[in-house]
């Protein structure tokens, strides 16, 4: 299932330069610039507390948004960088780059864990520790998954699950090459302590 895009609302911004652009900020805009995919830089404006909201949600930069512009056709973009005033930390330019199905880009995506039931350690009492509830996957823009799936049937107290033991969706990988830790079968605390005991006895 592909995931749902999100909308990035915004409206042409006319003129270029530190004036259009300082002229956009007094308006309640953020200026922005959308490029890429072989067409010509398109100057734009973005509502400033909407992007502020969004930016503060997290991810910015690893979502992939489609772009609405009033009187264009919609674009899907990922943004591509954020400038923001040195003193007050709050976005002053954003770029966006233009893409196409075929690109490939990073994003995260949830990770849903399932058969909690069929878990053998987990029914002894362990708990689920969830290390990564989001992995960053390198994925088609034009088929991005909903999320990634871990099976716990069979896992028990003590197992440690890694990013190779997981199916990724065709065509996806890991942006990170080493086989780090999703999340493990952690033993119930009551165990753990009469462990700790018996260690400290030997």
């Amino acid at each position: 299932m592909a995931k749902e895009i999100e909308n990035l609302e915004a409206v042409v911004r006319t003129g270029t330069g530190k004036g259009a652009a300082r002229q956009a900020r007094r308006e309640g805009y953020v200026p922005g610039i959308v490029y890429g995919d072989g067409k010509d830089p398109q100057p734009i404006n973005l509502d400033y507390n909407k992007l502020l909201t969004r930016l503060r949600k997290g991810r910015f930069l690893s979502t992939l948004f489609n772009l609405q512009v009033e009187g264009q056709e919609d674009v899907r973009v990922i943004c591509r960088g954020v400038q923001r005033d040195v003193v007050k930390d709050l976005p002053t330019h954003i770029d966006l780059m233009r893409t196409h199905r075929n690109s490939r880009i990073a994003l995260f995506i949830h990770v849903e864990f399932v058969n909690h039931e069929a878990s053998p350690g987990l029914k002894r009492g362990g708990t689920l520790t969830v290390v990564r509830p989001e992995v960053e996957l390198e994925v088609l823009a034009g088929d991005i998954p909903e999320q990634i799936v871990v099976d716990l049937t069979g896992k028990q107290i003590g197992d440690v699950i890694h990013i190779n033991d997981v199916v990724l969706p065709a065509g996806a990988k890991a942006t990170i090459d080493r086989n780090f830790v999703i999340a493990n079968i952690a033993a119930p605390s009551g165990l753990r302590s009469s462990d700790n005991e018996e260690a400290g006895e030997e």
